[in-house]
């Protein structure tokens, strides 16, 4: 656009004459008063900041016309990414939210729970010194008697118990916040 001044007419009496035709075919497309009243208002700035670069143009609104259409495509294709990206979240919340769901409903706190003292057992036998879990696993594991354990460990019956009893009160102690009834009084 050269600079003179029938140039700068034509573009002001374009923006007060036209302006409003123009936010309407914007509209048309992005749906949206204020941001066609935006994406006009940009193409008329454009055109006043670049006068001085632009080409000669033989049809003003025309070519204004032209670069609103293109605002208005980068504007719908923005919209779009956007959308997708929005889209694509939404699918993985959705998709996580349907996990948490699944896998609440699988849970058994029964089990949880037994899996929980299984382990705490297993946990505090490991620390009990070999000979006691020794005679701990033949009294309850074996269901032999404290006669039979103490003859074949060759030790007296009195031993046998105070081992049992020592192995008892180790798994009395650790199970007492899983078991309250277990606590010492």
């Amino acid at each position: 656009m050269e600079d003179n001044k029938s140039d700068i007419e034509q573009l002001t009496n374009l923006f007060i004459e036209k302006r409003e035709h123009y936010i309407r075919f914007a509209l048309s497309y992005v749906h949206d008063r204020n941001i066609a009243e935006d994406l006009v208002m940009d193409s008329f700035t454009y055109c006043w900041e670049n006068k001085e670069r632009l080409p000669v143009i033989e049809n003003y609104s025309t070519y204004l016309l032209t670069i609103i259409k293109h605002k208005c495509l980068n504007h719908l294709q923005k919209q779009r990414t956007w959308d997708e990206i929005s889209q694509n979240i939404l699918s993985d919340t959705e998709w996580e939210l349907k996990m948490r769901i699944s896998s609440l409903q699988s849970c058994e706190p029964e089990e949880i729970y037994n899996q929980e003292l299984q382990q705490l057992l297993h946990d505090t036998l490991k620390q009990i010194p070999e000979k006691s879990r020794r005679i701990f696993n033949m009294s309850r594991q074996d269901n032999m008697t404290y006669p039979k354990i103490a003859e074949e460990m060759q030790l007296s019956q009195k031993s046998v118990e105070f081992h049992i009893s020592k192995v008892l009160n180790a798994l009395r102690s650790s199970l007492s916040n899983y078991l309250p009834g277990l606590k010492k009084k």
